[in-house]
């Protein structure tokens, strides 16, 4: 492989990892917003049930587990164990031919 082609997996590999963190903020700012405007929408209509709380919980879930994906804060769900399990099943694929 020469260096041109090393610098362009390079340049894939990298942009790839942006827009992950880029998809990472826009869910989290997505998350902030519509949890404020919920918030709001509960206080104002019935304030003795605080149901925000729900969505808050379910959602702030799903944003602590992107943001552990995408920073590689689990390892099972970061690409060097990806690329060991593509490489794991490739190998056994291998012996069975």
């Amino acid at each position: 492989m020469d260096n041109r082609n090393k610098n362009d997996d390079r340049y894939y590999k990298a942009k790839e990892r942006v827009d992950e963190i880029k998809g990472f903020y826009g869910n989290l700012i997505s998350y902030v917003v519509s949890i404020t405007v919920l918030m709001i929408i509960n206080l104002l209509t019935s304030p003795s049930y605080l149901w925000f709380f729900w969505p808050m919980l379910g959602w702030g879930l799903g944003i602590l587990i992107h943001g552990a994906k995408v920073f590689n804060l689990l390892p099972f769900f970061g690409k060097k164990w990806e690329e060991q399990k593509i490489k794991e099943f490739m190998e056994k694929e291998k012996q069975h031919e």
